[in-house]
C-alpha cells in the first residue's frame, strides 16, 4: 500500500507490541475480537503477531488473517529465512497478506545482540527483503534501533531494501531515545538521500520511553512520513508505543494545523476499541490518559465547570461523542427489554449477534435487579465479561463469604478446574484475603499478588465495581479484570481471569520477541 500524498496510513501493532506488554498475552479467541474491531475503527493495516515466537501465536496470526477482510494481515518476521517463511504461512490466506522483516542497525546492537559486520547486515538486508517480495506484494522492511544508527549507514541499508523489493521503509525509535526536532531531522535527511525513496512509503514506529513517541511520530508525518505504527490505549513494550487515539484525533482536531493530512479511522469507535483492548489484554486505561481516560472529558475546578456550562468549547477540544463515548445516564433499567439493550450496544459501538445479545440481555436483568439505574459503562462491562472472556482452565461457578468485627472472614467457593467442579471454604485476615487464600488453596496455583486495586465503573453504592489483580509466576506477569455489583464476586473474577493469562504463558512456548 503505497500512501497518497496527504493519508497517513494507521499501521496497529496492538497484536504484536501491544501484545509484548508484561501480562498482555492474548489467546487466538481475544486476538480475532480485537482484529475484528480494528476493522470497524478504519485502521489500514493489521501486525497480527510474530508467528515464528511460538505455535499459538501463528496459530492467532492465522485465524485474524481469515477473518479481516480490508486491511493488511502482516505478520513479523527476522531477517531468517525460517522466520520469513513462517510469517507467510501464517498470512498467505488472509484477503490482503503482508511482510514485515526486520534487523538491527545501531553499532551497539550489531556488536553485542548481532555480532554482525555492517556488509553482514547489508547481506542478511537484500537476501531477506528478497525472499519476502518473492512471496509477497507487501513487503515492509525495519532498521531496528535506527535512531541511535549511523545515518550513512541507514541510507545504505533501507537504500539497499528498496532495490531489494520493500515498499514500506520503517524508521523505528525502539529505546524512545529521539525528540521531535532530531526525528524530523533524520526523516529529512533520509528522504533526501535513500534511493528510491519517493516510490515507497516511509513509515515510522516510536516508543515511549521519554513521554515523546506521539510527539516524534508527528513530527515524522510533517517531515514526509506517512505511515504510523502505533497501538490503541499506547499498550506495548515498556513505557509503550505511539497511541493510536492520540494520532487520530491530532490530525482530526487540528484539521486548521495539519492542512490535509487525515488518517481513515473512524473516530466514534476509539472509546469502544480502548475498552475492548483494555479489558482483553487486562491493562487498565489511566484516568488522564489523553483522549480515552475516564477523566479526559471530566471537569472537576469551578472555574473550568462555570465556562463548560456556558459554552462547552471553553474547555473542550473535542467533544466525547467524537470518540465514541455516550453521554447517556440513566439510560436502561430492570423493564427495559431486550430489543432496546441491543440499540444501547449498537450505540455503543458493540455489534452483537442474536446469541450473544441474549448471554447479554440475561446478565442485564441479573444486574437490572440488584441497581436501580444501568449505565452505559455497565453495559460495557456485562459485553466484555460475557462476550470478551472465554472461560479457561478455571471458572467461578459460586462463591460466599462472611465476615464482622467478630466473624472470622471465612469464604467458600466453588470453581470448575478443567471442567470439574471443586469445592472448598478458607479463612483470612479479611473477607478478600479469605476469598484469595481459598482460591489459590484448592487450584495448586502459586504465585504473587503485586497488585490489587478496586475502582467503581459508575457512582453511588450500588455501582459495579472493577477490580484489577496482577500476578507474578517466575518471570511471568499476568493482569487480571473483573467487575461485578458485588466487589468480592468482581475480586475472584479478576484472580481467576489473571491466574488464567499466568496459565496462557506457561503453556505458550516463547521465542525471542522483536523490540522494534
Amino acid at each position: 500500500m503505497k500512501a497518497s500524498q496527504d493519508k497517513i496510513i494507521i499501521f496497529d501493532t496492538t497484536l504484536r507490541d501491544g501484545e509484548q506488554s508484561p501480562g498482555a498475552s492474548m489467546d487466538v479467541h481475544e486476538k480475532v475480537l480485537v482484529a475484528k474491531q480494528l476493522e470497524i475503527l478504519g485502521v489500514d493495516k493489521i501486525e497480527a503477531g510474530f508467528p515464528v515466537s511460538s505455535p499459538g501465536d501463528f496459530d492467532a496470526v492465522q485465524a485474524v488473517a481469515g477473518v479481516v477482510k480490508r486491511p493488511t494481515v502482516i505478520g513479523l518476521c527476522r531477517a531468517r529465512e525460517e522466520d520469513i517463511r513462517t510469517a507467510w504461512d501464517a498470512v498467505r490466506e488472509a484477503k490482503n497478506p503482508g511482510l514485515h522483516t526486520f534487523i538491527a542497525t545501531s553499532d551497539i546492537h550489531m556488536k553485542y545482540k548481532l555480532r554482525m559486520t555492517k556488509d553482514e547486515v547489508l547481506g542478511s538486508v537484500e537476501n531477506a527483503v528478497g525472499i519476502c517480495r518473492s512471496l509477497s506484494e507487501s513487503v515492509e522492511f525495519s532498521a531496528e534501533d535506527a535512531t541511535r544508527s549511523d545515518w550513512d549507514f541507514l541510507v545504505e541499508v533501507f537504500s539497499t531494501a528498496i532495490a531489494s523489493g520493500a515498499n514500506t521503509i520503517n524508521v523505528p525509535d525502539t529505546v524512545g531515545y529521539t525528540n521531535p526536532q532530531e526525528f524530523s531531522n533524520l526523516i529529512t535527511y533520509l528522504k533526501r538521500h535513500v534511493r528510491g525513496i519517493d516510490d515507497v512509503t516511509m513509515s515510522v514506529h516510536c516508543h515511549n520511553d521519554l513521554g515523546l513517541a506521539t510527539s516524534n511520530s508527528v513530527a515524522a508525518v510533517l517531515a514526509g512520513a506517512r505511515q504510523v505504527e502505533c497501538t490503541v490505549n499506547g499498550i506495548g513494550e515498556r513505557a509503550g508505543n505511539t497511541s493510536l487515539e492520540e494520532i487520530a484525533m491530532i490530525f482530526t482536531v487540528r484539521k486548521d494545523l495539519y492542512k490535509g493530512l487525515y488518517t481513515g479511522i473512524d473516530t466514534t469507535q476509539i472509546f469502544p476499541t480502548s475498552r475492548l483492548v483494555s479489558h482483553v489484554t487486562g491493562i487498565p486505561v489511566q484516568p488522564n490518559k489523553a483522549v480515552v481516560g475516564s477523566n479526559a472529558f471530566a471537569h472537576e475546578a469551578g472555574i473550568h465547570q462555570d465556562g463548560y456550562l456556558k459554552e462547552h468549547s471553553t474547555y473542550e477540544i473535542m467533544t466525547p461523542e467524537t470518540v465514541g463515548l455516550g453521554m447517556s445516564q440513566l439510560v436502561l433499567g430492570k423493564h427495559s427489554g431486550k430489543h432496546a439493550l441491543g440499540e444501547r450496544l449498537e450505540s455503543l459501538g458493540y455489534h452483537v449477534n442474536d446469541k450473544d445479545l441474549k448471554k447479554v440481555f440475561k446478565r442485564f436483568k441479573e444486574i437490572a435487579d440488584k441497581k436501580k439505574e444501568i449505565f452505559d459503562a455497565d453495559i460495557e462491562a456485562i459485553v466484555i465479561e460475557e462476550i470478551y472472556r472465554v472461560p479457561d482452565k478455571y471458572e467461578l461457578k459460586h462463591l460466599n463469604v462472611t465476615s464482622g468485627t467478630v466473624a472470622v472472614p471465612t469464604a467458600t467457593v466453588h470453581l470448575m478446574v478443567e471442567g470439574k467442579l471443586v469445592r472448598q471454604a478458607g479463612f483470612g485476615n479479611g473477607p478478600v484475603d479469605a476469598l484469595f487464600k481459598t482460591i489459590i488453596s484448592m487450584t495448586g496455583f502459586a504465585a504473587e499478588l503485586r497488585r490489587f486495586v478496586v475502582s467503581s465503573i459508575t457512582g453511588g453504592t450500588d455501582a459495579q465495581g472493577e477490580v484489577t489483580v496482577e500476578l507474578m509466576d517466575k518471570g511471568m506477569t499476568a493482569v487480571g479484570q473483573g467487575s461485578d455489583p458485588d466487589i468480592l464476586v468482581a475480586s475472584a473474577k479478576a484472580l481467576i481471569n489473571a491466574m488464567n493469562r499466568i496459565e496462557f504463558l506457561r503453556n505458550k512456548k516463547s521465542g525471542e520477541l522483536p523490540n522494534l
